[in-house]
Order: structure tokens, then C-alpha cells, then sequence
């Protein structure tokens, strides 16, 4: 019948390159000193942009994991089942180096290579990405313990993977435990115990809230010694081979992130080791915080990178009215805006990730402290909107499960929430003002570094300095925290983008974000900017 001709549908959108036709991100890795990288990354560009891969990112998130508790003949196993497509995906991240690369080989632009194959990666499928994350993250904890560097570090080095529970695996993932049910973010009401065994191992029992990647080989854990909370090193396997005691009581049914399960975990007399001292887990594990924290800014803009490609690429195809979608002003707008959101988080988050770089001194150090933190809160704050305006470029196409925004519109809440949520961050913002000036003085230079060049830059940088120096000596602070936040992170976005971006998406940043014009939605573009101009780059 002539009604089952399909017409005015855009094509699939398959056997892309997704680095290469990001053009935000190659230029932003070539200016953060790793174009030694672009030939990997056009390599797993090419291969997420496959059509296989494609489909093994839509089965891992439709057959979810499936917790077994006993098998057959009543033993206890407590392990997850994954649909074979999830650990295809998780094997070829972890194959490119996606999660400690920037460890094995360290170089100027390390870090910067591979928060860029963790986002083409995590731009497909976001839920493979919460074990490489944490794997990243807790190479400098580990590394500082000589005893447990010598037995992991390897491992964690590794680029093979295998998904089996075994003792002679040539690689590793890790996953960590902080949070408990009456505490959330509170991590010092923490009631996890940890009695010494000798010789720097201990037996934890207590429940864990939320418990992420299961079935990774260790964790790190926070829970009470005799000293005070600290952090342990908690494998799934004992040193004989037999299985710790770690109980998995049930996965947790998420809004988004399926293909990652989820757990509360409950241990009994588990055999864990003290990594750091006594009394200083929180301390220990702000390190691995720290990296986990710039890994969500990955995440969100890996999101908004698959929002903003996935509307231009149906704006471009589908028709309406007489004209193509992408030729009316008021779609081009929306699509622009789009990508100006994108545009300023990668600018943000590839300068951050050079900051972790092995070579960073003292400045840079401060500078990713303090950043981190106000990046985290502002690019997954934008996150879910950005998804949401996306996902109606698509129209009803958007909403349905046949189509990938469907998904990332559920996904991108998680990283808001992930690694301290929104008040969380805000406080902590608050906290390295007061304690680290130094944080401050960092970021205040790199965003200086436009001065003069646009007098709206100029005037709000002024403002937020002057909020900078109001809130740091208001005992009522914490009210006003958010706003502060967002204003340091405008500062840096429309600063990078001023010094680096062409003209047409640096004048429409300063336009949108900080002009008289500026919206409230995405969308509403003030007269003068060159909105065709911006989209093309989407």
C-alpha cells in the first residue's frame, strides 16, 4: 500500500565518525595539547559510530542485569547477570584505554586524550562508563599504598578484559561503596565497622546504600576503625581465591543508567585493608572524589553531545512547511543554542582535564580544585534541560524508545546527582573559598586571562568577584551559594570560548549567557547572532 512508503524520515544515523565530526572536541584536544591522540580517537569514533556497536549500546540498556543470589543447588554467589552486549561495550573502552591510559603513559595532554575517549565512548552508551570512571579514579589511591600498588596497579594498568570472577585475571575494575542508607552524602554517619585482623587487614560488617558495578574485582569503602572512619580496599576475591563475604541484597531500579547495575551490598566479616590511616578516609578518598567528580562533567557532556547531534542530524533530514527543518529560524535558533551549551562545557572540560595532567603545578592544581567542583555543578545541572529540548527537535520520534534520546533524557540526571548533588557541590564550592583562597586565585587567573577583550565578560567577572568577596564573609551563605556557582562557572566558559572559539560562537555565548538579551529557555537567541553559523557546527 502506498501509505508503508516512508518518506520525509531521516535516515539512521549509523557509520559516523563521532570524533571527527565533533568539531568542538578535536579542536579542543589539539588545543590542550593532545593532538597526538586524533588518530585513536577518530579510530573509536568510527567504532561507536558503527552500527554494531550502536545496537549492543540499545540491548545493553533494553536486557538489564539480573542479580543471582544462590545457584542451582542453594550456594551462595551473589553475582550479575549482563546481557553479552554490555560487556562488549565495556571491553572495547577498556581495550582503547578509556579508563587509565593517562596513568600508564603520562604525557602533556594524557588526561585530555582520554577524558575524550571516555565521552565518545560514554556518548553511546552511558552506563558501561561508571566502572571505567571509578577505575580511573582510584589509580592515585592506590598508587599511594606501595603494598597494594605492587599487587593491583598492574592490573588496573591493564587494556585487557574479562568479565569472569577469577584470581589470575590479567586486568581489573574497581567500584567503591561510600554512601549508607541513614546518611546519603553524610559519609561520617557512616556505621559500616571495620575490626582489625592484623597486618593492615580488617573484617568489615554493615549495609551499603548504593554499591555501583557489583561485579568489579575491589572497591573502595568507607567504614568506622577504631580510629575513626576510614577507607578500604575491599576485593571480591579473599588472597586464597575463595569469595569475600559480600553479600548483594538487591539492585537498585534506576530512572537511568540500567545497563550498570546498581546495588545495596551488605558485608559480613568481609576481609577489606586500610588504605591510608586511620580516622582520614574522607581524605583518602577525596582524591578518587575528585577524578570521579571531572568523570560527570565527561558524562554530561558526552550526553549533550549525542542531544545536540541527534536533533541536527533530524532537523537536517525531515521537512515541514516547504522548507527543511534546520532552514527555519526558529529551529536554527533552538539547534544553535543547543550547541552553544555544548560548546562552553567542552571548552571547560577538556581545560580541566589538562589540569590533571602529571605535569601540573601548583596553579593548576588549585585551578582543578576549585573548577571541578563549579563545573560539575553547572554542566549536569544544564544537563537534563539541554536533553529534554533535544529530544523535541525530534518531535514524537524523540519521545519513543526507538530512538536514543529517549534514553539520554533518563540518563542525565544520574551525573547531577552522582558524587555529591547539587547543594552538595554548592557547599563544597563554598568550603574551598573559605579554606584554599589560593583555589580562587587560580581560577580567577585562568578566567582573567580575557580581560579587556568584551566589556559584558569584563563587568561579570567584576560582579562574581565581588559575590566571591560578600559570600566568603556572610554567615548566611549557603542560601546563596547556587547562583555564586553558576556565575563562576559563566565566568569560565565565556572566558575560554572568548579566547579560543570562533567569533560567531564566542559572541553568541556572551550574547545568550551574559548579555541584556539572554534567554530563559534554549531557543531564545538575542538579535545579531549568527545562529546558522553556530549550528553548522553541531
Amino acid at each position: 500500500m502506498s501509505t508503508h512508503q516512508v518518506t520525509n524520515q531521516a535516515p539512521e544515523r549509523v557509520g559516523v565518525d563521532e570524533y571527527g565530526t565533533n568539531t568542538a572536541l578535536v579542536e579542543g584536544v589539539e588545543r590542550n595539547d593532545a593532538a597526538w591522540a586524533h588518530p585513536g580517537l577518530h579510530e573509536i569514533g568510527v567504532r561507536v559510530g558503527g552500527e554494531q556497536f550502536q545496537e549492543d549500546a540499545r540491548r545493553a540498556n533494553r536486557n538489564k542485569p539480573v542479580l543471582r543470589t544462590h545457584d542451582r543447588w542453594g550456594h551462595r554467589i551473589d553475582e550479575v547477570d549482563y546481557d553479552p552486549s554490555y560487556h562488549r561495550v565495556l571491553g572495547a573502552a577498556v581495550a582503547a584505554g578509556a579508563h587509565t591510559s593517562a596513568f600508564a603513559a603520562p604525557r602533556p595532554g594524557a588526561n585530555v586524550a582520554r577524558a575524550a575517549s571516555f565521552m565518545l565512548f560514554a556518548q553511546v552508551e552511558p552506563g558501561h562508563a561508571c566502572p571505567v570512571s571509578m577505575t580511573h579514579s582510584v589509580l592515585p589511591v592506590v598508587a599511594a599504598q606501595p603494598e597494594l600498588a605492587a599487587q593491583w596497579m598492574p592490573r588496573l594498568l591493564s587494556t585487557r578484559y574479562d568479565s569472569t570472577l577469577s584470581p589470575g585475571k590479567p586486568g581489573a575494575l574497581f567500584g567503591m561503596a561510600m554512601t549508607e542508607k541513614q546518611g546519603g552524602s553524610d559519609v561520617r554517619s557512616n556505621t559500616t565497622v571495620a575490626a582489625p585482623l592484623g597486618g593492615g587487614r580488617y573484617a568489615l560488617t554493615g549495609h551499603k546504600w548504593f554499591c555501583s558495578a557489583p561485579m568489579s574485582d575491589a572497591f573502595l569503602v568507607l567504614a568506622q576503625a577504631p580510629g575513626g572512619l576510614s577507607c578500604f580496599l575491599l576485593p571480591r576475591l579473599r588472597e586464597d581465591g575463595t569469595r569475600n563475604e559480600i553479600r548483594i541484597m538487591r539492585l537498585k531500579d534506576k530512572l537511568g543508567n540500567v545497563s550498570n547495575a546498581s546495588s545495596e551490598v551488605e558485608y559480613e566479616g568481609a576481609v577489606a585493608h586500610l588504605v591510608g590511616e586511620e580516622g582520614r578516609g574522607v581524605r583518602t578518598i577525596i582524591e578518587m572524589v575528585t577524578h570521579t567528580r571531572l568523570d560527570c562533567i565527561l558524562g554530561s557532556l558526552a550526553g549533550m553531545r549525542q542531544a545536540t547531534a541527534e536533533a541536527a542530524w533530524h532537523v537536517r533530514h525531515r521537512s515541514a512547511f516547504g522548507r527543511t527543518l534546520i532552514d527555519q529560524p526558529a529551529m536554527t535558533a533552538v539547534l544553535a543554542d543547543l550547541q552553544l551549551e555544548t560548546e562552553g562545557a567542552t571548552a571547560a572540560a577538556l581545560r580541566l582535564a589538562r589540569a590533571y595532567d602529571a605535569d601540573a603545578d601548583e596553579q593548576e592544581t588549585a585551578f582543578r580544585r576549585l573548577g571541578t567542583a563549579v563545573m560539575k555543578y553547572w554542566v549536569c545541572k544544564r544537563g537534563p534541560a539541554h536533553a529534554a529540548e533535544a529530544l523535541e527537535c525530534l518531535g514524537g520520534n524523540g519521545i519513543t524508545e526507538d530512538f536514543p534520546l529517549a534514553q539520554r533524557y533518563r540518563e542525565q540526571p544520574v551525573m547531577a546527582v552522582w558524587e555529591g548533588s547539587g547543594n552538595v557541590i554548592a557547599l563544597d564550592v563554598l568550603r574551598a573559598l573559605a579554606r584554599e583562597p589560593q583555589s580562587f586565585e587560580a581560577f580567577d587567573a585562568e578566567v582573567s586571562l580575557a580581560a579587556g577583550q568584551d566589556p559584558r565578560l569584563d563587568a561579570h567577572i567584576a560582579r562574581t568577584r565581588d559575590r566571591v568577596r560578600r559570600i566568603t564573609e556572610d554567615p548566611a551563605a549557603e542560601a546563596r551559594a547556587r547562583r555564586l556557582v553558576a556565575d563562576l562557572a559563566l565566568s569560565l566558559e565565556a572566558s575560554l570560548l572568548i579566547r579560543t572559539a570562533p567569533s560567531a560562537v564566542a559572541e553568541g555565548f556572551l550574547a545568550a549567557r551574559l548579555g541584556e538579551g539572554m534567554g530563559r529557555l534554549f531557543g531564545e537567541l538575542p538579535e545579531g547572532v549568527e545562529a546558522a553559523a553556530i549550528a553548522a557546527r553541531a
